[in-house]
């Protein structure tokens, strides 16, 4: 079965929610840029309510070290995911600060593919292309490009939701990333479309 993340968490409620559910992976977004930034404190004090099972995500863009190093000082997250423009050698760097690293890329051409096998980060997470953002396009990309990766972990992202969760299994990926197809606003999750999506991924699987 594909581990199930759920990217964006801005609030406790919607936490609970998605690890009630089945959510394996929570992703918190310290991309100040992004209109699902969330304040270190604030994450914390989520993480400090929600269940220890789950696997606890941080999102930077091109962030320096000496941030990421003062979120992890602030939160205890289990992986880091670098959803911007960062060398394999940055990535190494970051996983040397004791956590996980998830490498995302964002998908243009099926060049990129070959891009994303030259790093050696524990999870490679491929998401859709959009000029002016990292992240929570709702768009998705030619998911038969995946076909061509070899020995990697992945994760699918982009503009998968409850209506497109089977095909997005059927790609038969390590994992896959949801973001704003579970939304009601960027940051606010829509319980109805979380409990719809779990709804269809255990009819998948069953």
């Amino acid at each position: 079965m594909a581990k199930i993340k759920i990217c964006g968490i801005t609030n406790l409620a919607d936490g609970q929610l998605a690890v009630e559910l089945g959510a394996e992976l929570l992703g918190f977004n310290f991309y100040r840029d992004s209109p699902r930034y969330i304040e270190p404190p604030v994450a914390a004090e989520i993480i400090a309510q929600l269940p220890k099972k789950a696997v606890m995500v941080g999102l930077f863009v091109n962030a320096p070290n000496e941030y990421i190093k003062d979120v992890l000082g602030q939160c205890p997250l289990d992986m880091a995911q670098l959803h911007g423009d960062e060398s394999n050698a940055y990535c190494r760097a970051v996983g040397g600060l004791g956590v996980s690293v998830m490498k995302a890329f964002r998908m243009k051409t099926p060049e990129d593919i070959k891009r994303a096998e030259k790093y050696d980060a524990e999870l490679i997470l491929l998401d859709a292309f959009r000029e002016e953002l990292y992240g929570g396009t709702g768009h998705t990309f030619d998911w038969s490009w995946i076909k061509t990766v070899s020995g990697k972990k992945i994760f699918l992202a982009g503009g998968i939701g409850p209506d497109n969760i089977r095909q997005a299994l059927a790609v038969e990926t390590y994992g896959i990333d949801l973001c704003s197809g579970v939304e009601k606003e960027p940051g606010v999750k829509d319980p109805d479309k979380m409990k719809l999506l779990f709804k269809n991924i255990a009819d998948y699987y069953e």
